[in-house]
């Protein structure tokens, strides 16, 4: 296997990247830019642990079925102002029963069967201790399509961010392998080229995630982003992971990294700090990862490789230009018959 480090220093060859900085693009994939990324995270403490943990098997949850589906991802969701409010102080909340026991099984049976053919996997996606990346899979897969442009998720987005309407920017299948190590402490803002504040992403687990799996993590409140935003980040090694861990430590940051239950659905605002543990288990972590960001956004004037391949997300529309391709639908307010 290549080192961890090579392998980082190997892809930012590839990229083009100067020795100095992050300003050039990204000229991989977005598998390849996950490749990278994932080097950058501190496992120290993630050591040592022993045998993976052997999880029972996933509940016998009959499917939905498409018609079952559509209904259930185009009625609104029982969101409360209480909501709102405490995901516009903390930057992110987690929202019991988004999603039925049937619609998470059947979710999961199609990530599961996409990961496959993608990455020619078997075990529902083990393949080298890797975090695995699909995007933009609504365009391949009409059942995720329903999941991807649900009106119900897409409201709930808008409302949290106190909008009248969203688009999508992308959606992104993240696959998190047996053994894979920690995700890197960051912020959304320094991945998405949106001149905006308004960008919400959906993070929508395909099973129940205990402790052991890696959930989710978030640093609270959202005003944290303010005690690391002149931390420099730095492309070549775990620098800059360690310095926000340390940040965090020192001024006692809460830190919400509580499992998951199926159907449970986090949404994180763009500036919101999070990591994700190591999967110290047998069972890969899958999840499907909506972004929406407010209707009438640019893209912003100098794009970087943080951005990733961007260009692939918002086709057609340049530095500076609204971001309204072909590609970002408007999901809410919703157009029942065109987008779902």
């Amino acid at each position: 296997m290549i080192d961890k480090q090579q392998q980082s220093n190997n892809l930012l060859v590839g990229a083009n990247a100067s020795e100095s900085g992050i300003n050039q693009s990204w000229q991989q994939d977005n598998q390849a830019w996950w490749d990278w990324y994932v080097t950058l995270a501190d496992n120290t403490d993630q050591q040592g642990h022993g045998e993976l943990l052997q999880l029972p098997p996933i509940p016998n949850i009959g499917m939905s079925s498409d018609r079952d589906i559509k209904d259930e991802l185009t009625k609104p969701y029982d969101l409360k102002e209480d909501h709102c409010l405490a995901f516009r102080r903390d930057g992110s909340i987690k929202l019991p029963k988004v999603l039925s026991l049937g619609a998470v099984a059947r979710l999961r049976h199609e990530l599961v069967q996409l990961l496959k053919k993608r990455f020619n996997v078997s075990n529902d996606g083990r393949n080298d201790n890797r975090f695995l990346s699909l995007e933009m899979m609504w365009l391949e897969n009409p059942i995720i399509r329903n999941y991807v442009l649900s009106p119900r998720i897409a409201k709930i987005s808008a409302d949290l961010l106190g909008v009248k309407s969203v688009r999508l920017y992308h959606d992104n299948v993240l696959a998190k392998e047996p053994g894979c190590g920690r995700t890197p402490w960051h912020c959304d803002d320094h991945h998405f080229p949106l001149a905006t504040d308004a960008v919400v992403t959906a993070w929508i687990p395909a099973q129940s995630i205990p402790t052991a799996m890696g959930p989710l993590a978030f640093a609270k409140p959202l005003s944290i982003f303010e005690l690391v935003k002149d931390i420099e980040f730095n492309k070549f090694d775990t620098s800059y992971d360690k310095q926000v861990t340390e940040a965090f430590k020192s001024n006692n940051v809460l830190v919400d990294d509580g499992p998951f239950a199926i159907g449970e659905v986090s949404f994180h605002h763009n500036r919101s700090f999070h990591t994700a543990a190591s999967n110290k288990t047998t069972r890969t972590r899958i999840v499907l990862a909506n972004t929406f960001f407010a209707d009438g956004a640019r893209v912003i004037d100098e794009p970087t490789m943080v951005s990733g391949d961007w260009q692939k997300f918002i086709p057609g529309v340049g530095p500076g230009e609204i971001a309204a391709s072909e590609l970002n639908p408007v999901c809410w307010p919703a157009n029942i018959e065109g987008n779902v």
